[in-house]
């Protein structure tokens, strides 16, 4: 599958493009979503997360500080991951995502784990953000597949 390429520019329409990508992640376990700070992770999982029925878009925040938030909604059952302040692979470990990730119905969306090249390997779909204006951002999805 070639990328598919997205421009977004303001936190509504990335929020709405996470929403329209929805569909897409249907089938995949772990996405991969890369940025730089404030590149807009967090606002896209808003949207996916809503379009999932797990969570208002206002309950989405970012799990910085507590790591692993999850979002349970009908069909399936959201983790929203941040590995910012994770550096080993010990640390990684404690988390338990290999477990998470054979649940049944669940889906990683995981910020920062290109930081370990054993996510990048079991990645279904990679989500770059990149920032090309205060407000304005490229989005470009890749599958794995």
């Amino acid at each position: 599958m070639l990328p598919q390429v997205f421009v977004t520019n303001s936190a509504d329409e990335t929020i709405a493009l996470g929403a329209q990508l929805a569909p897409s992640l249907r089938d995949a376990r772990i996405v991969l979503l890369r940025g730089d700070l404030g590149a807009g992770k967090t606002t896209l999982v808003k949207g996916i997360a809503e379009a999932f029925q797990a969570a208002a878009q206002d309950d989405v925040t970012s799990p910085t500080f507590t790591l692993v938030h999850e979002y349970r909604g009908p069909e399936r059952t959201l983790y929203h991951i941040d590995l910012y302040r994770i550096d080993t692979e010990r640390e990684l470990a404690t988390l338990g995502l290999e477990d998470i990730s054979n649940e049944e119905g669940s889906l990683l969306l995981i910020e920062w784990g290109e930081k370990f090249e054993r996510l990048l390997q079991l990645r279904d779909i990679e989500i770059v953000l990149e920032r090309t204006g205060e407000n304005s951002r490229k989005l470009t999805l890749t599958s794995a597949n």
